[in-house]
């Protein structure tokens, strides 16, 4: 894809996690897909990320993370909603059950939206890179997808199917070619990272971009 397409939409707003949220420079080349969602739209949507490493879909709420959000959304806005990679965490401040108070959750983001007459948009947690010896992409989010696809459906809400999407990706690259979307650097390659780092949940830049990729390409298959 060459460029961004033109959405008619004026504020994206990003809830989420690690996968998705803003890094600096100290981190590079660490990349939430969020961060490069404003350069493949051209200028047409102001894109304001409150994705945050380590939140899930409760954590985020509890700590007054959505509340911003509520202030700043307006009629016509999007709110896109990716959680699940620390919502299956068993700490007591983030875990949540997948057919219970995930969706408890996950149903306010979409009540905030809808009570500014702005757009939610649910998100499958994106998959970390983990080949069986079949090469197959071996799925670590157990029950959260389908019981946000649940949700989604009941509530006649979109949804962007992140979780199917990037497995197809990652197999496609294989084992190996798939490392170039995640963190994964030897010794000495980046002053960042001196020792290393073999990374299978956060993406490079370039990773984040392919992956921002797919967001944007189902937004337009949407029609927005």
């Amino acid at each position: 894809m060459d460029g961004g397409y033109e959405l008619a939409i004026m504020n994206i707003f990003l809830a989420g996690d690690s996968t998705m949220s803003e890094y600096d420079a100290a981190t590079a080349p660490r990349a939430g897909w969020g961060q490069m969602l404003g350069s493949l739209l051209n200028g047409k949507a102001e894109v304001r990320n409150a994705a945050a490493s380590g939140r899930s879909s409760k954590s985020f709420i509890d700590e007054g993370r959505l509340a911003p959000i509520e202030e700043a959304i307006g009629a016509g806005d999007f709110l896109l909603i990716q959680f699940g990679h620390n919502d299956e965490k068993d700490d007591e401040v983030r875990h949540t059950e997948p057919f219970g108070t995930y969706q408890f959750y996950l149903n306010q983001y979409i009540e905030t939206a809808k009570s500014k007459q702005a757009y939610p948009i649910l998100i499958t947690p994106v998959q970390r890179r983990k080949f069986g010896e079949n090469g197959k992409l071996q799925d670590t989010h157990g029950q959260y997808p389908e019981a946000m696809k649940q949700l989604a459906a009941e509530r006649g809400v979109p949804l962007i199917d992140l979780a199917a999407l990037s497995k197809e990706l990652l197999e496609q690259l294989g084992p190996e070619a798939s490392k170039k979307l995640f963190l994964w650097l030897d010794p000495g390659e980046h002053p960042n990272y001196p020792d290393g780092v073999q990374d299978d949940t956060h993406f490079s830049e370039h990773g984040a971009r392919e992956i921002a990729k797919l967001i944007v390409d189902k937004l337009h298959e949407m029609g927005w």
